[in-house]
Formats: structure tokens, C-alpha cells, sequence
């Protein structure tokens, strides 16, 4: 499979860094396409392709992902709809907002469609942890819907959704490693006040987070109930917990994700 991705910015290169550090694809079939010079010579040095054309970056590709600024999905989709051939490629925008209704409007040929995906990754695509939502848009066949898991779930954990869900998974995941980290640099600072140097704190911090996430995956528990093992009557945890509620920790978790979507 030939993959080229339009646009390596923030999350056009994160993908680019994915796809090079997975063995899902090899290097020679990776292609990248941005106008900044200093962009390209990055990924070329990573032994990847890199264009500043778009068009010849969807020419040579099997699967072309288009990973710009929702703003800019319409100009690039209608720069390269002459050199995409509907009846082998398949298409992936990865921009939030975009409808899949305006891109048959704009690739529209007769009648006639590329099979397209909308797909929303985070940036931790770039270590092969992303999770990713994957919208089967427009006249996609389930081989081809397979196909692009497979993709994705080289690169972390891939869910196949409906386009009605697609804000919430972006705020869930793609807006949600940026809650998480904000949780990190809060306990971080929190450790330092604590006594701890800074980069212990975030060292301790990161740790705690991971085993947490292992733990939950290994035991298949409810965080809830892993909580209630490390919570005793009277005790220190159950005390902190309690303050953080009192605070409107779980309030303001559930806020913030509900404002990612408006």
C-alpha cells in the first residue's frame, strides 16, 4: 500500500511519524506534501518521500490523506480532484468539522465518488498510541473500511463510528490528550509545592498515569472500582479524593469535554 499525506503540519506529521516508526508500511511508500521547505527536507531525511505538490503526492498513492486546516479542505480536495482516480484510491480527510456532504459536493464526477473516510487521530500517532475514530463517509465497501482499521490500528486503537459521533470522539481523544496533559503539568506543580524538583514531579506523575492506565487495561475494572482498592475508611486517598470533588473536579472534566463540542 502507497500512502501520501497532504499537509505535515501538527497532525499531518505526527502521522508521518507513525507511519515511519510502525512497519505497517515501508518507508519508500510514504509520501509527504507541504510547502515548507525545511518540512520536507525533515521527512526525506526519515527516508520518506516529500513534494511540494500536491497533486503528484495523490497521483502516486493508493490511500491519500488529506491533513490540513478545515478552512483549507475544500481548495486542496478541488486542487487534486483531476489526478484522483476514483476506481483504485481511497480518500481520508483528517479536519474536524468537516462534512461529508460538502466533499461529495466538491469531488462530485458524474455521479461518481472516491471511496472517502473521515478520520480523527491525536497527536500520540506519532508513538503508535493514538486513539482514533474512523468514519466510513462516502461509498466506502467494507474491505476498504477494514483496510483502513488495519491502518490506524498499527499506530494505537482504531473505532469505527458514525459521522453523528465524530465531535464527540474528537473532544474525547483529539482535544482529550490535552486535558490529560493538563492534568500532568496541575500534579506536577502540585509535587513541586509537595517537594519534590520539578522534573521528579512530572517523572512521578507520568508513572502514576501510566500504571493506572495498565492496570485498568489488565483487569478489566471499573475505574471505580480500582479506586475503592486503594481508598480505606479515614484514609489519606479517600481525603484527597473528596477535596478534588468538593473542587468540582468530575464537574469540570465533564464540562470541559461537552464545551470541546460547541
Amino acid at each position: 500500500m502507497k500512502i501520501s499525506i497532504i499537509g505535515a503540519g501538527a497532525m499531518g506529521g505526527a502521522l508521518a511519524e507513525g507511519l515511519i516508526k510502525g512497519d505497517y508500511i515501508q518507508n519508500e511508500d510514504i509520501c509527504v506534501a507541504d510547502p515548507s521547505r525545511d518540512c520536507r527536507d525533515h521527512f526525506a531525511n526519515l527516508g520518506i518521500t516529500a513534494t511540494p505538490s500536491n497533486q503528484l503526492a495523490a497521483q502516486g498513492a493508493d490511500v491519500v490523506c488529506v491533513v490540513v486546516k478545515p478552512w483549507l479542505v475544500e481548495q486542496v480536495l478541488k486542487g487534486i480532484k483531476d489526478v484522483l482516480d476514483y476506481s483504485r484510491q481511497q480518500l481520508i480527510v483528517v479536519a474536524a468539522g468537516v462534512k461529508s456532504d460538502d466533499i461529495k459536493s466538491w469531488l462530485n464526477k458524474n455521479g461518481e465518488m472516491i471511496p472517502t473516510f473521515l478520520v480523527i487521530p491525536n497527536i500520540a500517532i506519532a508513538q503508535l498510541q493514538s486513539m482514533t475514530f474512523i468514519v466510513p463517509a462516502v461509498a466506502a465497501e467494507p474491505t476498504h473500511t477494514e483496510q483502513i482499521k488495519k491502518l490506524f490500528d498499527s499506530m494505537g486503537h482504531s473505532l469505527i463510528t458514525d459521522e453523528g459521533h465524530l465531535a464527540a470522539g474528537t473532544t474525547l481523544a483529539s482535544c482529550g490528550i490535552a486535558y490529560a496533559m493538563r492534568y500532568i503539568r496541575a500534579a506536577s506543580e502540585g509535587g513541586v509545592e509537595l517537594g519534590f524538583k520539578a522534573d521528579q514531579a512530572k517523572q512521578i506523575v507520568m508513572q502514576t498515569m501510566r500504571g493506572a492506565v495498565e492496570l485498568l487495561e489488565a483487569s478489566g475494572l471499573h475505574p471505580e472500582a480500582a479506586i475503592d482498592l486503594v481508598t480505606t475508611p479515614g484514609g489519606v486517598t479517600i481525603k484527597g479524593l473528596n477535596e478534588m470533588e468538593h473542587a468540582g473536579f468530575t464537574s469540570a472534566v465533564i464540562r470541559g469535554l461537552k464545551a470541546g463540542m460547541k
